[in-house]
């Protein structure tokens, strides 16, 4: 998968799996959690060429979309 590909789909699948979540669970959604769901479903969307690495990239883009860059 290309970057910009990967990009799109976590950016819009982590709104998606935010959707899914509890209430109680909304505030500080977990990075893990969702890495663990999106591994589950659509693992080849962690399958990326990057200098940073592949994890770093899709963690600061879900961050960015579920608006968690306070914890960078």
């Amino acid at each position: 998968m290309k970057k910009d590909e990967a990009e799109k789909a976590i950016r819009s699948l982590a709104t998606t799996w935010f959707d899914t979540l509890p209430e109680d669970k909304r505030e500080h959604p977990s990075w893990y959690a969702f890495k663990d769901w999106l591994f589950a479903h659509y693992s080849h969307c962690l399958d990326f060429r990057s200098r940073t690495g592949a994890n770093y990239d899709a963690e600061a883009w879900f961050d960015d979309e579920l608006g968690q860059n306070w914890r960078r």
